[in-house]
């Protein structure tokens, strides 16, 4: 059994943002955005307070997408007019990435001063970062000698926010599931094998405060079928707590991306869809919970959205309300699950 901090309301990190908010941002007034940045932190911190979450984030605010807490704060990349298959904008790596301090520092210990509920961050994972950044001829001479640069950067960053207090930090890494197919998709630049490589460095956080634990959430969706065999290596080739895990559609893929995980970690289920309005059923989502209860210890998991509700800003894939809806009702099948007391 896993240990006893287990943050049973979780979420991926982003939030929808306020009218305000992207007002702010399409004006163009540094000194009015950082204030309104400031503002919509504060309310979304008193948000996740009212809907009983057991972790808050600043849900993204101050970020263009999933991936800027990194990317916007290192040199020796390039952001390009293009776009990818999912409607992110391309970034070249030209030189090995380098930072020059704590890249989400002050919001963390905002995060803190604001509430006693544990913050938590999240972060894009260094090999997802190498495997879409990585071009040949620009720079670094391999994916896996670019990884390894990120890995670095990211771990001194979880080193800093956990010095900040906080207490869960996650790493986005949506081209893994990909991997556990029974036919694998395109990695990107970085092979599955270095991608494991690399995402272990940045997790290995061997002195840490009681409570604090790092999560990798591996993609948003299961595959058609699952690699056993694979996800199994994925797993143990990773040192992460807590694994997030898409459940919400009820498929046996789904169910075989928990069955394979082993006991010692964490698991955290994505049980409502985050990016469409309809509203799950209780009954189906805990009959889903029940089936992982019959090789589970549900002691050691946890409850979430299935992914974040606005991973890039400009594109919530919700309403404020219609997210508020799925939220509650992630709290409400805590409870059912586990009672009043977490």
């Amino acid at each position: 059994m896993a240990d006893t901090f287990n943050y049973r309301i979780d979420h991926h990190g982003s939030l929808v943002r306020p009218i305000e908010l992207t007002t702010a941002r399409r004006a163009g007034d540094p000194e009015a955005l950082r204030k309104a940045e400031i503002q919509a932190v504060e309310d979304a911190v008193v948000l996740q307070r009212k809907l009983r979450s057991t972790v808050v984030t600043d849900g993204d605010f101050p970020r263009d997408d999933f991936r800027s807490a990194v990317l916007d704060g290192v040199s020796g990349l390039r952001r390009t007019g293009e776009t990818d298959a999912d409607g992110l904008v391309r970034w070249v790596a030209e030189s090995l990435p380098k930072a020059s301090g704590p890249l989400l520092g002050d919001w963390a210990a905002r995060l803190a001063e604001l509430t006693v509920i544990a913050p938590k961050a999240a972060l894009p994972s260094p090999a997802y970062l190498a495997a879409t950044t990585f071009e040949p001829g620009h720079g670094p001479s391999s994916a896996r000698e670019l990884g390894e640069a990120f890995a670095e950067i990211v771990r001194a960053e979880i080193e800093s926010l956990v010095a900040r207090g906080v207490r869960l930090i996650q790493l986005d890494n949506p081209l893994l599931l990909g991997q556990l197919a029974t036919t694998p998709a395109d990695p990107g630049a970085l092979s599955f094998a270095d991608a494991l490589a690399v995402d272990a460095l940045a997790v290995r956080l061997d002195d840490r405060p009681e409570g604090v634990k790092i999560a990798l959430s591996p993609g948003w969706a299961a595959p058609t079928e699952v690699d056993r065999a694979r996800a199994e290596q994925l797993y143990a080739g990773i040192g992460a707590d807590r694994w997030i895990l898409p459940f919400d559609q009820g498929t046996p893929a789904e169910l075989a991306l928990v069955e394979t995980l082993p006991d010692e970690r964490d698991f955290c289920l994505g049980i409502v869809d985050a990016t469409v309005p309809e509203l799950e059923d209780i009954d189906t989502v805990m009959a889903r919970i029940d089936a992982v209860g019959e090789f589970k210890d549900l002691e050691d998991g946890a409850v979430s959205p299935s992914r974040g509700f606005a991973d890039v800003a400009d594109r919530p894939w919700l309403t404020v309300e219609q997210q508020r809806r799925k939220v509650v009702l992630v709290e409400t099948t805590a409870r059912y699950v586990w009672g009043n007391e977490f």
